[in-house]
């Protein structure tokens, strides 16, 4: 379930808040962009650090492609610099986010995802208005792995357009656990 919610003043839990000119979130990691075309897909994705309506934001924009059997792009990050990422204190990620009216999905690893593929997913819709949505762990689907999600061994988040045909463009202006 998702749930539109205000951030406290206070925010435990922030991940980022994409002041940093360089990339770099509150944890210390970089964010990344990444393709099908690590497997031999061609989809095109962009990746941008920019004001949006006067907020610091990161943008993922790019177009999606089922062709040579890919079919995402991608921004991710490493939640901990090394090693796991503890976050049996919160119940899920919240995100203020705005898009171009798509699904997308959040994608979380742990230890237990081996494979590139695997991950606990959730897909949220980027309405054009700025909205933050709460996406509880609980709700967070297994993909292709049959552990249930332990938030005490998580290593990457990831907001992904994936699966479908599309041109993606989706901007985040606050990332965090809750």
């Amino acid at each position: 379930m998702i749930t539109d919610a205000p951030f406290p003043d206070a925010e435990p839990g922030l991940i980022d808040d994409f002041t940093d000119p360089a990339g770099v979130s509150r944890l210390g990691t970089p964010w990344r962009l990444v393709t099908d075309q690590v497997m031999g897909g061609v989809s095109q994705g962009r990746m941008a650090l920019t004001l949006v309506d006067g907020r610091p934001v990161l943008c993922l924009r790019g177009d999606v492609s089922l062709e040579n059997n890919g079919g995402f792009v991608q921004v991710n990050l490493e939640l901990a610099p090394a090693g796991l990422f503890d976050a049996s204190a919160y119940s899920g990620v919240r995100v203020v986010v705005r898009g171009n009216g798509e699904s997308y999905g959040l994608h979380l690893k742990s230890a237990d995802c081996v494979r590139p593929w695997q991950s606990y997913r959730a897909e949220f819709d980027a309405s054009p208005d700025w909205r933050e949505l709460h996406l509880p762990f609980a709700g967070l689907i297994p993909h292709r792995l049959a552990e249930p999600l332990d938030t005490t061994r998580l290593t990457r988040l990831g907001i992904v357009a994936i699966g479908r045909v599309m041109s993606a463009e989706v901007c985040m202006a606050r990332i965090g656990f809750y």
